[in-house]
Protein backbone atom coordinates (compact mmCIF):
# COMPACT_ATOMS: atom_id res chain seq x y z
CA UNK A 1 0.00 0.00 0.00
CA UNK A 2 2.07 2.53 -1.23
CA UNK A 3 -0.41 5.72 -0.02
CA UNK A 4 0.99 4.81 3.57
CA UNK A 5 4.15 6.69 3.60
CA UNK A 6 2.90 9.49 1.76
CA UNK A 7 -0.05 10.10 4.14
CA UNK A 8 2.26 9.59 7.22
CA UNK A 9 4.53 12.54 5.89
CA UNK A 10 1.56 15.06 5.65
CA UNK A 11 -0.06 13.90 8.96
CA UNK A 12 3.27 14.42 10.91
CA UNK A 13 3.61 17.59 8.86
CA UNK A 14 0.11 18.98 9.41
CA UNK A 15 0.33 17.72 13.30
CA UNK A 16 3.61 19.17 14.10
CA UNK A 17 3.00 22.76 12.88
CA UNK A 18 -0.34 22.38 14.30
CA UNK A 19 1.16 21.06 17.84
CA UNK A 20 4.01 23.17 17.34
CA UNK A 21 1.95 26.44 16.71
CA UNK A 22 -0.48 26.11 19.57
CA UNK A 23 2.68 25.25 21.88
CA UNK A 24 3.93 28.56 21.09
CA UNK A 25 1.16 30.17 21.74
CA UNK A 26 1.16 28.87 25.39
CA UNK A 27 4.71 29.90 25.88
CA UNK A 28 4.43 33.50 24.62
CA UNK A 29 1.38 34.27 27.01
CA UNK A 30 1.01 31.61 29.28
CA UNK A 31 -2.23 32.96 31.07
CA UNK A 32 -4.45 34.09 28.07
CA UNK A 33 -3.20 31.70 24.86
CA UNK A 34 -5.45 31.97 21.79
CA UNK A 35 -7.84 33.73 24.26
CA UNK A 36 -7.90 30.86 26.85
CA UNK A 37 -8.25 32.30 29.92
CA UNK A 38 -6.41 30.35 32.81
CA UNK A 39 -9.08 29.49 34.75
CA UNK A 40 -9.87 26.43 32.33
CA UNK A 41 -6.77 24.82 34.10
CA UNK A 42 -8.64 24.88 37.63
CA UNK A 43 -9.00 20.74 37.47
CA UNK A 44 -5.35 20.47 36.57
CA UNK A 45 -2.56 20.70 38.25
CA UNK A 46 -1.35 23.22 36.22
CA UNK A 47 -1.39 27.47 37.19
CA UNK A 48 -0.64 28.68 33.41
CA UNK A 49 -0.18 26.86 30.05
CA UNK A 50 4.11 27.15 30.49
CA UNK A 51 4.27 22.92 31.00
CA UNK A 52 1.39 22.39 28.40
CA UNK A 53 2.78 24.58 25.91
CA UNK A 54 6.13 22.85 26.49
CA UNK A 55 4.71 19.65 25.59
CA UNK A 56 2.50 20.24 23.29
CA UNK A 57 5.45 22.18 21.41
CA UNK A 58 8.33 19.77 21.95
CA UNK A 59 6.07 16.46 22.18
CA UNK A 60 3.29 16.51 19.63
CA UNK A 61 5.24 19.36 17.63
CA UNK A 62 8.82 18.52 17.28
CA UNK A 63 8.56 14.88 17.59
CA UNK A 64 5.59 15.08 14.49
CA UNK A 65 8.46 16.82 12.56
CA UNK A 66 10.94 14.17 13.84
CA UNK A 67 8.67 11.96 12.47
CA UNK A 68 7.92 13.30 9.11
CA UNK A 69 11.86 12.99 8.66
CA UNK A 70 12.08 9.59 9.39
CA UNK A 71 9.39 8.30 7.83
CA UNK A 72 10.29 10.64 4.12
CA UNK A 73 14.08 8.98 4.60
CA UNK A 74 12.25 5.48 5.11
CA UNK A 75 13.96 4.72 8.56
CA UNK A 76 13.03 1.14 9.08
CA UNK A 77 11.19 1.25 12.05
CA UNK A 78 9.67 4.48 11.26
CA UNK A 79 6.04 2.77 12.05
CA UNK A 80 7.07 2.33 15.88
CA UNK A 81 7.50 5.93 15.66
CA UNK A 82 4.57 7.20 14.08
CA UNK A 83 2.44 4.61 16.32
CA UNK A 84 3.78 5.91 19.36
CA UNK A 85 3.33 9.89 18.24
CA UNK A 86 -0.35 8.55 17.32
CA UNK A 87 -0.45 7.13 20.60
CA UNK A 88 1.08 9.98 22.69
CA UNK A 89 -1.90 12.66 20.79
CA UNK A 90 -4.56 10.25 21.52
CA UNK A 91 -3.45 10.70 24.89
CA UNK A 92 -3.20 13.75 25.41
CA UNK A 93 -6.36 14.59 23.67
CA UNK A 94 -8.23 12.19 26.39
CA UNK A 95 -5.70 14.38 28.80
CA UNK A 96 -6.65 17.65 27.60
CA UNK A 97 -10.70 17.14 27.67
CA UNK A 98 -10.55 15.66 31.19
CA UNK A 99 -7.85 18.65 33.10
CA UNK A 100 -10.24 21.28 31.16
CA UNK A 101 -13.54 19.54 31.82
CA UNK A 102 -14.96 20.75 27.98
CA UNK A 103 -14.79 18.62 24.90
CA UNK A 104 -15.07 20.62 21.71
CA UNK A 105 -14.92 19.83 17.82
CA UNK A 106 -11.36 20.17 17.83
CA UNK A 107 -10.52 17.73 20.88
CA UNK A 108 -12.99 15.47 18.76
CA UNK A 109 -10.96 16.02 15.47
CA UNK A 110 -7.48 15.56 16.77
CA UNK A 111 -8.37 12.62 19.01
CA UNK A 112 -9.50 10.54 15.74
CA UNK A 113 -5.96 12.09 13.48
CA UNK A 114 -4.30 10.34 16.66
CA UNK A 115 -6.25 7.21 15.71
CA UNK A 116 -5.95 7.85 11.80
CA UNK A 117 -1.63 7.99 12.25
CA UNK A 118 -1.63 4.84 14.67
CA UNK A 119 -3.69 3.01 12.03
CA UNK A 120 -1.13 4.15 9.41
CA UNK A 121 1.76 3.10 11.38
CA UNK A 122 0.06 -0.41 11.83
CA UNK A 123 -0.48 -0.60 7.94
CA UNK A 124 3.13 0.31 7.78
CA UNK A 125 4.24 -2.53 10.34
CA UNK A 126 1.71 -4.81 8.81
CA UNK A 127 3.78 -4.42 5.54
CA UNK A 128 7.23 -4.77 7.06
CA UNK A 129 6.00 -7.83 8.84
CA UNK A 130 7.29 -6.24 11.86
CA UNK A 131 5.67 -6.96 15.55
CA UNK A 132 2.65 -6.50 16.05
CA UNK A 133 1.79 -6.43 12.44
CA UNK A 134 3.23 -10.10 12.02
CA UNK A 135 0.82 -11.64 14.45
CA UNK A 136 -1.72 -10.43 12.15
CA UNK A 137 -0.42 -12.11 9.67
CA UNK A 138 0.03 -15.03 11.24
CA UNK A 139 -3.17 -14.77 12.52
CA UNK A 140 -4.73 -14.47 8.85
CA UNK A 141 -3.09 -17.00 7.61
CA UNK A 142 -3.99 -19.51 9.99
CA UNK A 143 -7.98 -18.18 9.03
CA UNK A 144 -7.36 -18.46 5.58
CA UNK A 145 -5.92 -22.35 6.07
CA UNK A 146 -9.28 -23.27 8.66
CA UNK A 147 -11.44 -21.71 5.93
CA UNK A 148 -10.11 -24.54 3.20
CA UNK A 149 -11.21 -27.43 5.60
Amino acid sequence: MKIIRPLSIGLHIFLGVGAMSGGFACLIDTQTPLGTSVEMLQNSPFTSFLIPGLLLFFVIGVGNIIGSILVKRSWEYWGYSSGILGGALVIWIIVQCLMLNAVVFLHVLFFFLGIFQVSLAMGRLYEQNQFPGNLLTVFLQKKSKNSHI
